[in-house]
């Protein structure tokens, strides 16, 4: 860094207090983690000043013979990984990625269905803010009020009842484990494609941890940070016959130039999930995640859905009497970093809400196992209780830094 720290100081110590930031913060945000230095060397690579536009073997540029390699490697490791026909790793989001199997498949004003935000969706998958509620007729699937997990076969009437071309299956925020094999037999009866977005459990998926939909779904979508650990991007996998209009549409439907440095850092995230290394990992997310949220429930929080099959889970704070926008504001003034997020049929607006969603993806990276769950649990039940009490906060923010100290976070990189 000792060439930006000369030529833009003030982007080097906003960096440079990023990662202190990073370092001592207990980061339980469900959609972040830690990619490894490899990782983000290759995102950080000379890869990033070449236009590659097109695809392997099939540039219009000069001068991609690297490119190709790169992007081939990405391809075949994204197929075997998760025994996919076919792999598009182009697309700069999860959102974008969606954005293309919708452009190819559908045309405006189609019906879809999808998860409501609110009961683990994402904007993508039809909220009315986004261009999947704009373009087209959206019928939003609700879990169980009782329950608070998916209803297969309320899915299955409204499908017959309305008819949609195409329906997502996938959340940001469902803790559950989501039944792939009957989201493709309600698709079947109704002659509708089957989109799984699995951003979220993508890397639970590669380690074995989580059903895949792959042998169900027309197209899966996943985003390459989060549970994968890679660099901030996406991939879109499909049936074989499905592949050219994927690439079409991506570009130069969606997309002009591929980020190849991203890319690049995309296929050694890939690499690193095929070992037996991250399957190690993957597996003490889940445990963490779960021993997390059973430490929680024991201490009176209500948990949706009475637990997690994945990285992450969602607290109600109605009984506590909170919103979750105030307990995020209480939990980062001691520096533990979560999310307010909507639950099931919440009272309370977007803004505000009547949750917090935590994930276990980062503190695991950072070595941390299920003693330290407990330890997390009783911080975050100290801090939630005093309502952010000064002495309170001081006291587990002292204890947030000792925790931290245990674990440290790139350690080798030097500022």
């Amino acid at each position: 860094m000792n060439h930006l720290k000369k030529v833009d100081i003030e982007i080097y110590e906003a960096i440079k207090q990023e990662l202190q930031r990073q370092r001592d913060s207990l980061e339980l945000i469900a959609s972040e983690n830690f990619p490894s230095l490899a990782v983000m060397e290759a995102q950080g690579s000379v890869l990033g000043n070449k236009y590659a536009e097109g695809y392997p073997g099939r540039r219009f540029y000069g001068g991609c013979q690297y490119m190709d390699v790169v992007e081939s490697l990405a391809i075949e490791r994204a197929k075997l990984l998760f025994h996919a026909e076919y792999a598009n790793v182009q697309p700069h989001s999860g959102t974008q990625a969606n954005m293309a199997v919708y452009f190819a498949v559908l045309k405006p004003g189609d019906t879809i269905m999808g998860m409501h935000l609110s009961h683990g969706g994402h904007l993508s998958h039809g909220h009315p803010t986004s261009f999947s509620g704009k373009y087209y007729k959206v019928v939003p699937i609700n879990v169980t009020k009782t329950t608070q997990v998916i209803d297969y076969r309320e899915v299955a009437r409204l499908a017959k009842k309305y008819k949609p071309k195409l329906i997502v299956a996938g959340s940001s925020s469902y803790s559950r484990i989501i039944d792939w094999e009957k989201f493709r037999m309600i698709c079947d009866e109704v002659n509708a494609f089957l989109l799984a977005d699995v951003a979220h459990y993508a890397g639970l998926i590669a380690a074995g941890l989580y059903p895949s939909p792959v042998p169900y779904a027309d197209f899966v979508t996943f985003t390459t940070h989060k549970t994968m650990r890679g660099p901030r991007g996406a991939i879109i996998l499909c049936k074989k016959k499905y592949g050219p209009i994927i690439d079409k549409m991506v570009f130069p439907g969606m997309q002009g130039g591929p980020m190849m440095h991203t890319i690049a850092a995309k296929a050694v995230a890939l690499k690193e999930a095929m070992s037996e290394k991250f399957k190690l990992y993957q597996a003490n997310v889940l445990s963490n995640a779960r021993a997390l949220a059973s430490c929680l429930a024991r201490k009176g929080y209500k948990i949706v859905s009475g637990g997690t099959d994945c990285h992450m889970f969602l607290v109600d704070l109605r009984p506590q009497k909170l919103t979750g926008e105030q307990a995020e504001k209480i939990l980062e003034s001691a520096n533990i970093t979560v999310n307010k997020n909507s639950i099931p049929y919440d009272p309370q607006p977007p803004a505000v809400t009547s949750g917090i969603r935590i994930g276990t993806p980062a503190i695991t990276t950072r070595g941390m196992k299920e003693p330290q769950m407990a330890i997390i649990a009783d911080l975050i039940d100290r801090l939630l209780k005093s309502r952010g009490d000064k002495k309170v906060v001081s006291y587990v923010k002292s204890k947030v830094k000792m925790l931290l100290t245990q674990f440290p976070l790139y350690s080798e990189l030097k500022y």
